[in-house]
């Protein structure tokens, strides 16, 4: 016995290292870039939301940075050519709202690429996404998961990762509550602002890049608890210490006035209870310089296709959109485990926005706001090749942008639709 106890302890130290402790292992690791170059040749072009289009253009890139636009570009030798005649071209897409919680992405790290490959294509990259922000999922799954991809293992999109996000006290999602036991009891939900800003800092610690509140909580399906603003307000100043922005689930007024008072940046969600947002309120979001992702498909596919309790959804989106205000494209896929988002595209064009609207959404706006448009965003020499080859233009039909051919991330090819 006195034998079999020191290997029963190796044993359990080794398994708790590979659970716990090895999927944590270089959080942001170094970029490898594909050699050689790549052409998308004879397609139609939108360098930028606002630009004019640029027909029979050619895209040339060269260890992942794009290095000419336009027409008429002279292509290397042992180039390698992407043609896809009648085509359009945008800079890649951002997904600004997505979970990797689904027991399919558990032991990441461990997974096959195959495997792993396929999941992210019917997830992702076949919707275009070449970046994507995770706001809240188990971050050894998503570390390892943008682990792999940075070092060439998978084909996937960037991945911004929030880790776990923080809820009011007592104050977890009543849609959480079939989760284990064990899952719900490791849920943050800080009590005083000390705590709130110790878990963002481990949160930080481990990789995250991002910070996810719940600033409403649906608590039951007609009550929203709001977080005390300054335990948000904490949390909130960690994040922008480390130069990270903080997302929130504000869902109604009292959680949108929390996540204003704190300090977040971007709004996960329109609110889905819409009393009391006003005009006043939206230009006071504004005037805070924060950004809203709409999530539209998401409220029709997992609350109501009632249209008495979506459009005044779509009517808030429609006005902060006429304000001026800052919209982001967002999902919540993972969360939603319907994929398409061709009905997003059509719900933000009944919400009154335009091709060009939406393509800022996919691209300009989380670049911006992310602070990376030196280098993403626009189809612009010198900056990443992130790419979108779409069958057809979306200035004659929105869902265009969900008919996705290619996908290219850092001029490599990571998604190839069938023929």
């Amino acid at each position: 016995m006195r034998r079999v106890l020191p290997a029963l302890l190796l044993l359990f130290v080794v398994a708790v290292y590979f659970l716990f402790f090895f999927p944590l292992r270089n959080p942001h690791p170094r970029l490898v870039f594909p050699e050689g170059t790549l052409a998308v040749r004879d397609v139609r072009i939108y360098i930028a939301p606002d630009s004019d289009p640029i027909d029979h253009g050619t895209v040339l890139v060269r260890t992942g940075v794009i290095v000419a636009v336009g027409q008429n570009i002279a292509i290397p030798q042992d180039t390698q050519i992407i043609e896809c005649p009648h085509c359009t071209v945008t800079a890649g897409f951002w997904n600004s709202h997505v979970h990797f919680t689904q027991p399919k992405w558990d032991n990441a790290a461990f997974k096959s690429a195959s495997t792993l490959n396929a999941q992210l294509a019917d997830m992702l990259t076949s919707r275009g996404f070449t970046t994507v922000v995770d706001l809240s999922s188990d971050i050894r799954q998503t570390v390892s998961l943008r682990r792999r991809v940075e070092t060439g293992d998978l084909r996937g999109p960037g991945i911004y990762a929030a880790g776990s996000g923080l809820f009011p006290p007592h104050g977890i999602p009543y849609y959480l509550a079939d989760l284990p036991f064990f899952i719900r009891w490791q849920l943050p939900q800080p009590e005083t602002p000390e705590a709130a800003a110790k878990i963002e800092e481990t949160n930080i610690a481990r990789g995250a890049d991002v910070l996810k509140l719940f600033t409403g909580s649906l608590i039951s399906r007609k009550e929203v608890l709001p977080m005390p603003v300054d335990i948000a307000r904490a949390a909130v100043e960690v994040a922008h210490r480390h130069g990270q922005l903080a997302f929130a689930h504000e869902s109604n007024l009292a959680g949108t006035k929390v996540a204003i008072d704190s300090g977040v940046d971007v709004l996960a969600h329109a609110p889905s209870e819409p009393a009391g947002v006003d005009t006043a309120l939206l230009q006071s979001i504004i005037n805070h310089h924060m950004s809203m992702e709409p999530t539209l498909k998401m409220f029709a596919t997992t609350v109501t296709r009632d249209p008495a309790f979506l459009q005044p959804i779509y009517a808030i989106v429609r006005q902060f959109h006429q304000l001026g205000g800052d919209l982001m494209f967002g999902t919540d896929v993972g969360y939603m485990e319907d994929y398409s988002t061709a009905d997003e595209f059509r719900a933000l064009a009944e919400s009154g926005l335009n091709y060009r609207d939406i393509l800022r959404m996919l691209t300009v706006a989380p670049a911006t706001r992310f602070g990376v448009m030196a280098r993403r965003g626009t189809i612009t020499s010198g900056k990443m090749a992130d790419l979108v080859v779409l069958d057809a233009d979306p200035a004659s039909d929105v869902t265009a942008f969900s008919q996705v051919h290619f996908t290219i991330r850092n001029g490599r090819l990571i998604y190839e639709r069938s023929r």
